[in-house]
């Protein structure tokens, strides 16, 4: 494959790395700089629905338990209406109800409080859940820390003999919570080929090897879209039938289910806009 024309259009968007396979099968790949493992930012959260899934898969937890129940020892003194309505569910779809964006990159080096689960149910739920789409990071965050209590280990601890060990993916770093949990919004580190193989993973319908690791039920609720955002389960939908884990600055794999590919790269973007389009135009639609 040749990745002149996108070179043209992306380099100097910053991108640093592509990888496509179609079939299960490489058919190209470019490096503009060395690989190694950087932050994923928010690509991080499909990680977190996947270990949701995990948790589903072996009764760990339910995507309809009310969070009164699930986080009961960490409810406010006032339980809203609205947040007595809040599910699981809520938190991986966007819609959880609170207004504005919070546990954001550039909030989290100055809360003074240390608890950020009780932080985070502090804040009120404006809107009925399920009915307002809002992108933070609260809800993956909450998730996440969901899967780590039921489990009673990290989600590192938790996805390396379900997932990462299968992907080849050797003790990954990702970022923690002033408590110790892990982030399950951001901060995953991994390079251009591990991220790669998650999306194929996700092509094969949770199978690898030859094996059904994650429900394939599972993958096809967790990528569609929900109401009308474009929106899944921590997973963008986009053009081409397509999902994706994004992440700042462009750390992207795009699944495409209806043509067999998928097509990753990592970069130092900030017109995100511009260079997805370039890929999409430069690489997909040229397949």
């Amino acid at each position: 494959m040749n990745f002149e024309s996108l070179e043209k259009r992306a380099l100097h968007l910053g991108i640093l790395g592509i990888k496509v396979s179609q079939d299960n099968v490489l058919i190209g790949e470019k490096l503009w700089d060395d690989e190694m493992r950087r932050n994923l930012y928010s690509a991080s959260k499909s990680f977190t629905s996947c270990a949701v899934g995990f948790a589903v898969q072996e009764g760990l937890l339910s995507l309809d338990e009310k969070l009164t129940d699930a986080f009961s020892g960490d409810m406010p003194a006032v339980i809203s209406d609205n947040l007595a309505k809040a599910t699981v569910r809520d938190l991986l779809t966007m819609h959880l109800g609170q207004e504005g964006a919070h546990l954001m990159g550039e909030q989290r080096p100055f809360y003074d409080e240390d608890d950020w689960v009780k932080l985070s149910f502090e804040i009120p739920l404006k809107y009925e859940p399920g009915t307002h789409f809002q992108y933070s990071n609260v809800g993956p965050y909450l998730a996440g820390v969901l899967v780590q209590r039921r489990c009673g280990c990290n989600l590192v601890s938790y996805l390396t003999p379900r997932l990462f060990n299968h992907l080849g993916i050797k003790c990954p770093t990702w970022e923690v919570d002033p408590l110790g949990y892990t982030f399950g919004a951001g901060g995953l580190m991994l390079t251009l080929s591990e991220l790669h193989k998650f999306g194929l993973f996700y092509l094969n319908k949770g199978k690898w090897n030859g094996k059904q690791l994650l429900s394939p039920e599972w993958i096809e609720e967790s990528t569609r879209q929900y109401a009308e955002a474009p929106y899944a389960y921590l997973f963008w939908r986009g053009e081409h039938n397509s999902y994706r884990a994004v992440g700042r600055y462009d750390q992207t794999s795009m699944i495409f289910p209806d043509t067999n590919t998928v097509i990753t790269f990592v970069s130092e973007c900030r017109d995100s806009e511009s260079l997805t389009k370039a890929v999409i135009e430069e690489v997909y639609e040229k397949l």
